[in-house]
């Protein structure tokens, strides 16, 4: 499968606005990151989840391919509600929606009745997503009464395109954390680190999606921030700086590990939009199919070595 390239909006150097402040020019830009080869954009403002939701329908309505990342977590909305309105967004969109689940701290409220902590919040995660898949694929309404949620005749009558099988994406490093991901997630968000940093988490990712018999249907995704000048703030991601040929080159490193998808940080105005597809991109995509059809010749060179990239807090 070729590699994919996800938009993660930032901020721009000359602004402190959220990519989506101003929809008119988000507009211009959605068009152009859908010409420049990105296959999905990230929706993860800091309004909040149902802002979010908003958002994802704004994206979908005006764009013709690409998929968006619904950034998502469990607790602000009951799961019979968000299981409506997901499938809602997946069906209007044609079944351009993927769920981004990420860990929330639990709230007040929670904190009265149960110790919070890092187990309590995946197990959350985990019945949500248990739920979720189930309210997606049930013909006809059931009870459920469990450690978070309490559910009286569920049943979600009008079902998206995907029904359970919504791609749901999901990160973390725990053991209790890659576990749930194991179980559920169908993209792994990895953690930023060095190339052998990344394989070890790949590895351990892969182990726990065995456990649950799922070890082969896990696709990766590497946050990578490129440095166009002003450097992006906000989000976590293996750090590159440098000419096109030089970010492309040590992405190459990282796609041999078997990475599908780079989400990409840092890249916002029009002019690095348009140049990270133009030559960062285009570049990356020729190389490894290159290398493919190297792949299959007499004396297939060997991997060149990857330039230096530090991970970035």
């Amino acid at each position: 499968m070729p590699i994919e390239f996800t938009h993660v909006p930032g901020k721009t150097a000359d602004t402190t606005a959220p990519f989506f402040y101003d929809f008119a020019e988000t507009a211009t830009k959605l068009g152009l990151i859908e010409d420049a080869g990105f296959q999905r954009i990230v929706v993860d403002d800091s309004a909040g989840l149902l802002t979010n939701m908003d958002l994802a329908s704004q994206v979908l309505n005006r764009t013709a391919s690409l998929e968006v990342v619904l950034t998502h977590w469990a607790g602000v909305i009951e799961p019979t509600v968000a299981a409506r309105q997901l499938a809602s967004v997946d069906r209007e969109s044609g079944g351009r929606l993927a769920l981004r689940m990420i860990s929330e701290p639990l709230n007040d409220d929670d904190a009265e009745t149960r110790p919070v902590g890092h187990g309590v919040i995946w197990q959350r995660i985990d019945e949500y997503l248990v739920l979720l898949k189930r309210l997606w694929s049930n013909d006809r309404p059931f009870d459920h009464e469990g450690a978070f949620y309490s559910i009286k005749g569920g049943y979600v009558p009008r079902k998206g395109p995907h029904g359970a099988d919504l791609v749901i994406r999901m990160g973390g490093q725990s053991g209790t954390a890659l576990n749930v991901a194991g179980r559920h997630a169908d993209v792994f968000e990895l953690a930023p680190g060095s190339i052998d940093e990344v394989r070890q988490l790949m590895e351990r990712v892969r182990g726990a999606a065995a456990e649950h018999g799922r070890g082969g249907k896990l696709r990766f995704a590497l946050p990578v921030r490129i440095h166009q000048g002003a450097s992006a703030t906000g989000h976590r991601a293996v750090d590159l700086s440098g000419p096109p040929a030089q970010v492309a080159l040590s992405l190459l490193a990282y796609a041999g590990l078997g990475i599908d998808e780079f989400m990409i940080v840092g890249v916002d105005t029009p002019r690095e939009i348009a140049t990270v597809g133009r030559e960062t991109i285009a570049l990356l995509r020729n190389s490894l199919a290159r290398r493919e059809h190297d792949a299959f010749q007499p004396g297939a060179y060997a991997s060149p070595a990857a330039p230096e990239t530090r991970a970035a807090g």
